[in-house]
């Protein structure tokens, strides 16, 4: 009877010996994962987005001025810097009166164009909001109840309401945009009370990753000590 209990006892620490190395290398495994594909997935996306620009500036740069023509082999990025550059000197024109005179004649031109007006009008005044130093856009990450009560979502102010939106509504109105999971350029523009919203203390890229992780990626507690952090 003792040596079948001794057997019975070597067999069960055997199994939870297998068990344990196999619980670790599939700790490992996950692990792996979480470090090779974020890496592959953003080295892809750069390499995508280069040798894109560098096909698409090939093809408007005259073959006898491309350099990669008198090479042996192709140096990626040089239509990134050609951008760049160009991006760059395009700015610098803009800056002084004969370019603000060209630029003033160009939107006076598409003004006149129905369609092309209003894509032209909102497009620019996007990027002005996006690149504005002053602009409260995507600066502060809340908290928000929708599309029903009892439902949160995270959004991200962009400013003040004003205008006709806000003289017709009685409380003081916030511009919130509810991105969308996992493609956060897409969501909802939601005029919101003040008084209805939660200012988190996550930054904006925290949030931006729990939306695009789908709430897997959770960020810490940020809530100064004895604060009370909860929703009344």
């Amino acid at each position: 009877m003792g040596m079948k209990k001794d057997t019975k006892e070597k067999l069960e620490e055997t199994g939870k010996a297998k068990l344990d190395l196999g619980a670790k290398i599939r700790g490992y495994f996950i692990a792996g994962l979480l470090v090779v594909v974020p890496i592959t997935i953003t080295l892809y996306f750069a390499f995508f987005v280069v040798t894109s620009i560098d096909g698409w500036v090939a093809g408007l740069v005259p073959a006898q001025y491309n350099p990669n023509n008198y090479l042996p082999f192709s140096i990626p990025g040089l239509g990134l810097i050609a951008v760049f550059m160009a991006l760059v000197v395009i700015g610098f024109f803009a800056a002084n009166f004969f370019g603000r005179f060209l630029i003033r004649i160009s939107e006076y031109l598409l003004d006149r164009v129905p369609v092309v007006k209003t894509i032209y009008g909102a497009i620019k005044q996007i990027m002005e909001t996006v690149l504005a130093n002053q602009s409260e856009a995507f600066r502060e990450a809340v908290l928000l109840e929708y599309p029903r009560k009892g439902c949160w979502s995270i959004g991200f102010l962009t400013g003040t309401t004003s205008g006709e939106v806000q003289a017709v509504t009685k409380d003081k109105m916030i511009n919130v945009f509810v991105p969308t999971t996992p493609n956060p350029t897409s969501g909802f523009l939601l005029f919101v009370p003040e008084k209805d919203i939660y200012r988190l203390h996550m930054t904006v890229e925290e949030a931006l990753k729990m939306v695009v992780s789908g709430g897997i990626v959770t960020p810490p507690d940020r809530s100064p000590d004895g604060e009370e952090n909860s929703i009344k």
